[in-house]
């Protein structure tokens, strides 16, 4: 009896534990539908896209195993939910009893596929074979839709049927408003179907399929390997494109760099596609010059945009610094001190920044303080760092694209590589200890400042789940590409995604063939060889100086200021701000109008600051020359006024003792 009792409570401890893993099983943050006993039904009857669906339970360790495989093959083919969509329905929730029964299904997982606009009576077909793995399962995706009539066929999918010679060859030549990318391969080869699928929430470009045992067709292109990808211009001419490895990721990855090609943004379904295009469109009304750039280098006018934004507009919103805001703020800037690369006015200015933080001792600082010295009032020799937003590599189509998240991200990427490169760096700055120091002091920074606040907290999510198992300085480098690759993964086709800069795996086959490979027909990543591409890509000599500001040439100031002589020009001040350009944004002139003198502070030029127009400004706290030399001649005084006062007490002690000592007879 008592051996009863204790099987007993061991079942009632697993059974919470079992429905907490299903519960962490599927989410909504992973590319896929999950269905309930309510919502079954309407998803998969009369739909305009076929559907695969996984019934699973909770509480079976195979399904629980399985999971992770489900999850990769839903995001390997999530660009194919117009035409195919992957579910799940868990039949261990005491809610989906009924239908699972309804749907009979007895063992799990059990999968089922759904033919497009298929009756409310369909109950599905049940897949029995025994390869379930991702290569397979996306091959029998393929024929599920090809098994479609053309009175069933979904709405979205294109024809995967191959087109013959016949139908091809009389499009040579011609001129059309896309690309046409004919594939050549064997009769046994899924490639060419899954890139047409692949490319289906895209525009600009269509892919059609030909077979290899088309001989005309070959006669007529001079393909001899397969697969082979020809690609028809919008202008007539024609190409027979090089691939370097003959993968479908390489394909796919291919068409979606072709100018022109843009992912179709995610809008409701009664918009059309030329409403999709049109949404795509570069804003031809803004007065950003392009600039022309090359991918594969990082250019620091990115990187000094980056600061320029962080130090005079992100950071400008917090009139104090105090606390641990404070100590974050000063990580950062030595951070960027000790590892921004190839020195220069940036390299000193964030010197000067962080030697002067660090030899305060206050606990709190005013940020206008910080604003004078990034501003260099001071007039420092070689202290610079451009007041203009210059994206060259981070620029986005039109406004509100890309930009500053593009160029942050570039300039941790950048201290990652740096941190590993120079491994003293950050000695004696308490952050030497720390494998993953870059890291720390980004989180710290985006959690504590980042002005995107649901941003900051996914980002603070996912170091919260994996940073901690950074261990070295590779590891951090790695970490970095890694998330950097989720995010974008996660904001592809949304409102946020450049239709000119698609967010896709990075980086591109175009870049780095090496990184990429595929094992069982799934693409996966030779992390040896990304971490050989970062340290060359975000290397100091891959930086690019192009676009970036040259620092101006301050005037000197007068060796013997007379209290008459009059201020600087404010259109000096201005020009030392990097103020009237017209790409200037509206960020900018918000933080120079915070640099304006406010009632009860003196300026430059100011009123009860005409004495001081030359002078020399103190720790960017507004002391000038004149206001130092007070100091100094208000403190000779006072030692002098001590000095007399100890002697004339001294003098006045010894009288007192020599009365009071004399002997009475």
């Amino acid at each position: 009896m008592l051996q009863f009792w204790f099987e007993a409570a061991v079942v009632l401890w697993l059974i919470p534990a079992s429905v907490c893993a299903a519960a962490r099983l599927y989410t909504e943050d992973d590319p896929l539908v999950i269905l309930s006993s309510s919502s079954l039904k309407p998803a998969v009857s009369n739909s305009s896209s076929a559907w695969l669906v996984q019934f699973y339970s909770s509480w079976c360790g195979h399904c629980i195993q399985y999971s992770s495989t489900w999850r990769a093959l839903a995001q390997d083919v999530k660009d194919w939910q117009q035409a195919l969509s992957v579910a799940v329905l868990d039949c261990a929730q005491e809610e989906n009893f009924d239908v699972c029964k309804e749907y009979s299904i007895k063992f799990y997982p059990t999968f089922k596929y759904f033919r497009a606009h298929s009756p409310e009576t369909d109950r599905g077909t049940t897949y029995r074979g025994a390869d379930r793995e991702i290569q397979s399962v996306r091959q029998l995706m393929v024929n599920i839709l090809q098994n479609h009539t053309k009175l069933d066929w979904p709405d979205h999918c294109p024809p995967l049927e191959p087109y013959s010679s016949v139908q091809l060859l009389p499009l040579l030549g011609q001129r059309s408003d896309h690309y046409t990318a004919i594939i050549i391969e064997g009769p046994e080869s899924y490639v060419g179907r899954e890139v047409i699928l692949d490319l289906l929430q895209y525009s600009g470009v269509q892919v059609k399929r030909a077979l290899s045992s088309d001989l005309p067709l070959l006669d007529a292109l001079k393909i001899t390997a397969f697969p082979s990808i020809y690609l028809l211009h919008p202008n007539g001419t024609h190409t027979h494109l090089h691939i370097q490895k003959r993968l479908r990721f390489f394909f796919s990855s291919l068409l979606r760099t072709l100018p022109g090609v843009q992912r179709r943004l995610k809008l409701s379904s009664s918009s059309s596609s030329s409403d999709s295009q049109l949404v795509a469109l570069p804003d031809k009304h803004s007065t950003e010059p392009w600039r022309d750039f090359d991918r594969s280098k990082v250019y620091t006018a990115d990187l000094e945009s980056a600061l320029h934004y962080l130090l005079r507009v992100e950071l400008a919103t917090h009139n104090t610094l105090e606390g641990e805001e404070l100590k974050i703020f000063k990580d950062f800037v030595t951070l960027v001190a000790k590892l921004y690369p190839g020195g220069g006015s940036v390299v000193k200015l964030m010197e000067t920044l962080s030697d002067w933080l660090l030899s305060l001792p206050l606990q709190r600082i005013p940020y206008q303080a910080v604003l004078d010295l990034v501003d260099n009032k001071m007039r420092i020799s070689g202290v610079f760092l451009g007041a203009e937003l210059r994206w060259v590599g981070c620029q986005g189509s039109r406004a509100g694209l890309r930009g500053y998240p593009c160029s942050l991200w570039t300039l941790f990427h950048v201290l990652t590589i740096q941190h590993e490169a120079t491994p003293t760096a950050l000695d004696n700055t308490a952050l030497e200890d720390d494998a993953a120091a870059v890291l720390q002091v980004m989180r710290r920074y985006i959690r504590t400042f980042f002005g995107c606040e649901q941003c900051g907290r996914h980002f603070e999510e996912a170091a919260a789940a994996s940073m901690e198992t950074v261990q070295s300085r590779e590891q951090q480098i790695l970490w970095l590409w890694n998330q950097h690759n989720m995010v974008n993964n996660r904001l592809a086709g949304s409102l946020s995604d450049d239709p000119l800069f698609p967010k896709s795996p990075w980086p591109s086959p175009s870049l780095c063939s090496s990184c990429h490979e595929e094992k069982n027909g799934v693409h996966v990543w030779n992390q040896d060889n990304v971490l050989l591409f970062l340290r060359q890509h975000y290397g100091a000599s891959n930086l690019s100086p192009k676009y970036s500001l040259t620092p101006p040439r301050l005037p000197a100031p007068p060796a013997d200021p007379e209290p008459t002589q009059s201020s600087r020009p404010q259109e000096e001040v201005k020009k030392q701000r990097g103020e009237g350009g017209e790409e200037m944004k509206e960020p900018k002139r918000r933080v120079e109008e915070q640099l304006e003198p406010r009632p009860g502070h003196q300026d430059l030029g100011g009123a009860g600051g005409g004495a001081a127009g030359g002078g020399v400004w103190i720790l960017g706290l507004g002391f000038n020359s004149v206001d130092m030399s007070l100091c100094v001649v208000l403190y000779v005084c006072s030692c002098l006024f001590l000095m007399l006062l100890f002697f004339f007490f001294k003098v006045r002690s010894r009288r007192w003792k020599l009365r009071h000592l004399r002997f009475h007879v």
